[in-house]
């Protein structure tokens, strides 16, 4: 198998990179013509969601007495496609992505029983086997028997060929890490924590939900794209999920005290954008303001290319611009536009939306999904004025909400065009999200139950992340080292999961 991927991996490699380059060029101009003739153009709104999870051990294993230990597991190859799931970074990932549906309360419906639905046999399925599927940020409890840094960094030389010993059969990743472009080493750097590999696996301690909005009129989708930008920050620190990196992963210096204060509430951010980043590449960043959808598609045309791939062309709509979609893959950027369509029937332009965490249960996640669209329906249409709001302050929003959650001092202006910040803020943005889904059909019973989950963050000030800080500080002041307090932190984590994930919310948990 692994000579199998070796051989694989020195065939991406032997692309030329010239022709490459070249042909997502042209392949740019096929999509910019297609897009004036309006063949990416809907007559409605469109919404998807991509939702990643990662599996521990649920197997009746027990540590610290009667506590199971929930450490990160592997995902067989065939129980993913028996679950129907697609692989993800890490061995340990499992990613759902769900059918697209019109924006309306049945289509919102539909989406939400179509995530309990698959995830529920996913569920059963994992269980059969001693796994559970856990909906999270990052893992911070290790495979049994190894360290959290082993895991992240063990890899392979065949025939000088660099392989990932934890990572999916994923071509591009094992590429990067052999390319002519790739750095010495990728380095994942936080408060507290820098990990070197030689490989990017580091990236697989992270999991994610991506909202996606597809816009009627793909000419309109530089002012949508502008929108979310400035929605970013706001719905970043309402989701933070990911306060702490496994134990062993922090610094040996560095103090449980030094750990509590100076970490971030969202470090995911972090992982994603130094992993990638590595070697003065810049993959993964805050996107600018676009003025045109040709633009759109031009920054994915003259980004920079880490590895190119070769293409098979066949006779879907989207095999046309398929060197351009490829290189998309590699397109890390927290708000990005796609391009897509099999037919050009199904021809479409949307937004992901990329900055949220995974969420304690379904209804928190659908909820940020909701929300997300219900602020691209209402937004752009009411030409709401936080479109005046600079883009360097979009920008700020955004990593400020990284670090702080609900603590950081955000900027907003609200529909009378005054400045805001904090309980003003979202109320704002919620108020707003709801009449985008009204728009959309929902009732006003409707609209509230899918913003309830987020409203009750804003009025309790408590985030998954600071769920998580909160426990930690109790375990410590009842005596616990910082490894044992994080770790039953997490396992309550899990429990509290498991009888909420499909039914409940993130509030039940207090």
């Amino acid at each position: 198998m692994t000579d199998d991927l070796a051989e694989r991996v020195e065939s991406v490699l032997a692309v030329d990179a010239g022709q490459f380059e070249a042909q997502a060029a042209a392949d740019a101009e096929v999509i910019k013509r297609e897009l004036g003739d309006g063949t990416f153009d809907n007559h409605q709104s469109i919404i998807g969601l991509e939702y990643e999870f990662y599996a521990v051990s649920n197997a009746q294993r027990y540590a610290n007495g009667d506590e199971p230990t929930y450490a990160l597991t592997r995902v067989p190859r065939r129980m993913l496609e028996l679950m129907g799931f697609e692989k993800e970074l890490g061995l340990h990932n499992a990613e759902m992505t769900t059918s697209p549906q019109p924006l309306s309360a049945h289509g919102l419906r539909a989406q939400e029983a179509e995530v309990r639905a698959r995830l529920q046999a996913a569920l059963d399925c994992a269980s059969a086997e001693g796994m559970r599927l856990v909906s999270d940020g990052m893992w911070t409890i290790p495979p049994t028997g190894e360290t959290a840094e082993e895991y992240l960094t063990s890899s392979v030389s065949d025939d000088g060929v660099r392989l990932a010993t934890n990572m999916s059969d994923s071509m591009r990743y094992h590429a990067m890490a052999n390319s002519e472009s790739a750095p010495e080493s990728f380095t994942l750097e936080a408060p507290h924590v820098s990990l070197d590999a030689d490989t990017v696996m580091p990236e697989a301690l992270i999991t994610s939900i991506q909202p996606h909005y597809q816009v009627s009129h793909a000419v309109d989708l530089p002012f949508f794209f502008n929108y979310a930008l400035r929605a970013a920050g706001p719905l970043l620190a309402l989701g933070v999920n990911s306060p702490f990196f496994p134990a062993d992963l922090y610094d040996d210096d560095a103090s449980t005290e030094d750990i509590l204060e100076d970490g971030w509430e969202e470090h995911r951010i972090a992982v994603f954008e130094t992993v990638l980043n590595s070697g003065g590449h810049e993959k993964v960043t805050f996107p600018e303001d676009l003025d045109t959808i040709e633009d759109a598609v031009e920054r994915v045309a003259v980004d920079s290319t880490l590895v190119p791939m070769s293409v098979e062309r066949g006779d879907r709509f989207d095999d046309e611009f398929a060197t351009l979609r490829r290189k998309h893959g590699t397109y890390w950027r927290w708000v990005r536009p796609v391009f897509d369509g099999g037919s050009r029937s199904s021809a479409n332009a949307r937004i992901e939306f990329r900055p949220i965490a995974g969420q304690p249960t379904v209804r928190d996640s659908v909820a940020f999904q909701a929300a997300f669209a219900g602020l691209m329906e209402r937004l752009p249409r009411q030409d709401h004025p936080v479109i005046d709001l600079p883009w360097e302050d979009a920008e700020e929003n955004f990593y400020a909400a990284m670090r702080d959650g609900l603590d950081a001092d955000l900027s907003w202006i609200d529909e009378d065009g005054d400045e805001v910040g904090g309980v003003d803020m979202y109320q704002d943005l919620l108020v707003h999200a709801r009449d985008g889904l009204r728009l959309a059909g929902c009732s006003e019973e409707e609209a509230n139950y899918y913003l309830e989950p987020l409203r009750k963050r804003v009025e309790t000030g408590v985030t998954p992340a600071a769920w998580k800080r909160a426990r930690v500080r109790e375990h410590l002041d009842d005596g616990a080292e910082f490894e044992d307090a994080l770790h039953a932190m997490q396992r309550e984590y899990v429990e509290q999961q498991s009888e909420t994930l499909l039914e409940g919310s993130f509030s039940d948990w207090f």
